[in-house]
């Protein structure tokens, strides 16, 4: 099986993420293809390093963004399993074999396990705990750890070749996110089916800063709307909530520039409320996560927006292309 993974700029995680994949205790065998989209951090000269130290191997990825980058890595890939990672993730050792072990399974398409944030900053705690509660990011299983079944998404994932190939590989949308939620919507408009397994653990690493959180989210917005513009149809309901919170804010603005100051004041109320709900569980962390969780919400609900506005012209880089042997 081989590991796929893109990377732009990532010295300061990569070394604990491949340290991660070259420990697993898989039996079979794994290589890793990371497609590089140009770093200028010294992420290079780490991967060259750690080529010397596992089965790895560095290719270029000159459109940088992340659905190239895969295609790309699935291109040279040598594995019928391949198994999409992300550079700030660590991965026990059991990461690869259980998910070899869940698609194996009859039924799966792919497989994944839950997103499971861990914070090194006060701030990235925060995230992390903000990440965790379903009012910050909505019912979808793949946010709480220990959830299993049939599911529309997983964190990463694993999946056989052949299904790769069969729908084209990741497609790339403007904002340069979304590629994983469009393509296990396309596994699933296809007639296979996608599992949350528990037993896939990883640790991801949330943004650590409040402007790399709000850019992160408004790029998740975007590509919602992105994916509703090329598919057709909403990928789910989920994301109305922030949607609907920034044309409330935007409507009551104005009011509020005509005299009229209690829609925006009452909408403001109830989601302060919203905020405090999903903060008070977090202690002495509560302000800070109450903080994140409102940028999160603000990120996407505009993000999503812009989506929407920029049109079906400018939704998609291209169509995912079979990226072949």
């Amino acid at each position: 099986m081989t590991v796929i993974l893109p990377v732009l700029d990532e010295a300061a995680a990569i070394d604990a993420c491949l340290s991660s994949l070259a420990a697993q205790d898989y039996e079979g065998s794994v290589s890793v293809v990371v497609a590089d989209g140009g770093s200028a951090d010294g992420t290079r000269e780490r991967l060259a390093e750690w080529s010397r130290r596992m089965p790895l191997t560095v290719i270029n990825n000159p459109d940088r963004g992340q659905g190239p980058g895969l295609n790309r890595a699935a291109a040279v890939a040598t594995g019928e399993i391949l198994l999409r990672a992300d550079a700030h993730t660590v991965y026990p050792p059991d990461y690869v074999a259980s998910s070899v072990s869940a698609l194996a399974r009859p039924g799966a398409t792919a497989v994944g396990g839950a997103l499971h944030p861990v914070g090194v900053s006060r701030f990235g705690r925060a995230v992390a705990a903000a990440m965790t509660s379903p009012l910050t990011t909505g019912p979808a299983k793949f946010h709480r750890p220990g959830s299993s079944g049939v599911v529309d998404t997983v964190y990463l994932g694993a999946f056989r070749r052949e299904d790769f190939e069969r729908l084209g590989g990741f497609r790339s949308f403007a904002s340069g996110a979304g590629e994983d939620a469009d393509f296990y919507f396309r596994i699933r408009r296809s007639g296979g089916t996608v599992v949350l397994d528990p037993s896939i653990r990883s640790s991801y690493r949330p943004r650590e800063s409040p402007g790399r959180l709000y850019c992160q989210h408004f790029r998740y917005g975007q590509a919602k709307a992105e994916m509703l513009w090329v598919n057709g149809v909403f990928p789910s309901w989920r994301p109305l909530p922030p949607l609907l919170l920034v044309a409330g804010l935007v409507a009551g603005a104005v009011l509020v520039a005509i005299g009229t100051w209690w829609p925006l004041a009452f909408l403001a109320t109830l989601w302060l409320g919203v905020l405090a709900a999903a903060a008070v569980p977090s202690g002495r962390l509560a302000p800070a996560v109450a903080f994140a969780a409102a940028l999160m919400h603000l990120g996407y609900g505009f993000g999503f927006w812009w989506g929407l506005l920029r049109g079906r012209r400018k939704a998609s880089n291209g169509p995912g292309r079979s990226p072949g042997r």
